[in-house]
């Protein structure tokens, strides 16, 4: 059984037509698509038509869609009053409510109503398709549709195959996100699907080196910018999003994982809910905001005093030459023997591992020694970002000529405390492992999760491709010592990272 989805008669039906509701009627009617607008609040779907037209008549405007198109489009927009006019559907897109109660039985009524061909799909974010197909009749005619809001902007739909779709329903489907100029990808139904799930490092490892005291916020959201080339920071995603969005999702993840340690929630943000710091919304959150722009900080000036001599670890010796020639740039005299003498600056460059345990491990000074983070923020210049990390008892002088020393080339310089990991490894280190046993779990392809972040995260690069870019084997360092340190199974690392890692092979590589 199938429906012909590129037929130029095909009709689709949409449920509910809040902003998702609005978004999905809107490229499916500019895709050719006769679409039937139904709402239960009296004049919703007649409002959404007309906000619908207002937005395509605004393309045309602009010159991005021809005055036929515009036409064309607000024709194949239609609004129906009962439920049961959407009997002529092909397809039936909800889009209501987040209650699986409601979705059940806005479903079953469908059923009485709906052709035997007709599929119906939920645009659920956050509830399981299978719980909501097994309360149908035919179980095997419905599938997960799950647009991201801006519909017409977010090119990504996910489609999610329940336990009890068929094939066909599904294949159908992802033809119909392509009919209507988005990436389609396919997913097996489970927590947070492909994009949620995968978006759950980021954030939630953000605040746990916050609840550290590792460094601040604004710290991090700019290392993550300017060093790890995110567009924001993750404090600024969560108050551009709202807390009270957020805080739900990484919650109801968390636990419908049972718990699972990789997920697991701050008390941070639970308690900025509660006391109602939302973000941009409510004009203050992580940041304050006045006009919906956040309040600027004045930098901090670097200290000017270099370091007299600095010696460089050879734990990654490719790193050292690079960091001994910005010594020598500096003016500064870079020691050469084994072992440092008793006035030097001491630089390591760790993988993972806090620079406490890298003093220990190598004998070295912890009153002049400090960290640098060479896998990420090692360029030098302008709108570059380096982070350095210091011991518990680094003295003060030694931390400022440090400081000196990597900022006298123009780069920025971000000082924290010590921690196991530095701040875009540690969260880097996250969104690979997680994205690793996503494919682990064959809840996607590997190509097809890298895709759906990209466009649904707007990540600068997937989170397998960015395993592959930063090394395999460089993520797997980093997370097995976080690990051993913290002796938090947050940090165990995938199957999938583990053996690709060790085999020296891209983390895109499908098992034949």
């Amino acid at each position: 059984m199938s429906v012909d989805i590129q037929s130029p008669s095909l009709c689709l039906g949409i449920v509910g037509t809040g902003a998702m509701g609005r978004g999905i009627a809107q490229i499916a009617a500019q895709a050719g698509i006769r679409v039937l607008l139904f709402d239960a609040l009296h004049g919703a779907a007649a409002n959404a038509r007309e906000a619908v037209v207002a937005t395509l008549a605004k393309l045309a405007e602009k010159g991005k869609i021809s005055a036929d198109a515009l036409a064309a489009a607000s024709t194949r927009l239609e609004v129906v009053r009962r439920l049961d006019e959407m009997a002529s559907a092909q397809v039936i897109v909800e889009a209501i409510v987040e209650n699986l109660d409601v979705k059940k039985q806005l479903f079953q009524q469908l059923e009485d109503i709906i052709s035997a061909e007709c599929i119906l799909a939920t645009n659920t974010s956050s509830l399981s398709v299978t719980s909501i197909a097994a309360a149908c009749k035919r179980p095997e005619r419905v599938a997960g549709f799950h647009f991201f809001n801006p519909v017409p902007l977010m090119k990504i739909v996910e489609v999610i195959d329940g336990l009890l779709t068929a094939p066909w329903a599904a294949d159908a489907l992802l033809a119909l996100g392509r009919r209507m100029g988005h990436s389609a990808v396919r997913a097996k139904d489970t927590p947070g699907f492909i994009v949620n799930h995968a978006g759950r490092g980021f954030v939630t490892e953000a605040l746990r080196i916050l609840g550290e005291g590792v460094t601040d916020f604004r710290e991090i959201d700019c290392i993550m910018r300017e060093a790890a080339g995110f567009r924001m920071g993750p404090f600024e995603l969560m108050d551009l999003t709202g807390l009270d969005v957020s805080q739900p999702v990484m919650e109801s993840i968390y636990n419908q994982y049972y718990q699972e340690a990789r997920y697991r929630p701050s008390p941070i943000a639970a308690q900025r809910l509660t006391g109602g710091l939302l973000g941009r919304k409510t004009g203050r959150g992580f940041y304050d905001y006045a006009e919906g722009k956040a309040a600027g900080i004045p930098p901090i000036a670097a200290p000017t005093v270099l370091p007299d001599r600095v010696w460089v670890s050879q734990t990654h010796p490719e790193w050292a030459d690079v960091l001994r020639d910005i010594a020598a740039a500096a003016g500064v005299t870079v020691e050469a023997d084994y072992v440092p003498g008793s006035d030097a600056l001491c630089i390591v460059t760790p993988l993972g591992a806090d620079i406490t345990t890298c003093c220990v491990e190598q004998g070295l000074d912890p009153r002049h020694t400090v960290g640098i983070d060479c896998l990420f923020g090692i360029a030098a210049g302008k709108g570059a970002r380096r982070s350095l990390m210091t011991t518990p008892l680094t003295a003060p002088e030694m931390r400022d000529a440090a400081h000196a020393l990597f900022a006298a080339d123009g780069s920025a310089v971000s000082v924290m405390r010590d921690s196991g990991g530095f701040v875009a490894q540690r969260i880097l280190s996250c969104i690979v492992n997680i994205g690793c046993d996503i494919a682990q779990q064959r809840i996607a392809s590997p190509t097809d999760i890298d895709r759906a972040v990209n466009l649904g995260l707007g990540y600068p690069q997937g989170p397998l491709a960015f395993g592959d870019a930063l090394g395999a084997r460089n993520i797997l360092a980093i997370l097995e010592a976080m690990q051993d340190f913290y002796g938090d199974p947050r940090y165990r690392p995938s199957p999938w990272l583990k053996r690709r890692a060790l085999l020296g092979v891209s983390l895109l590589t499908e098992e034949t």
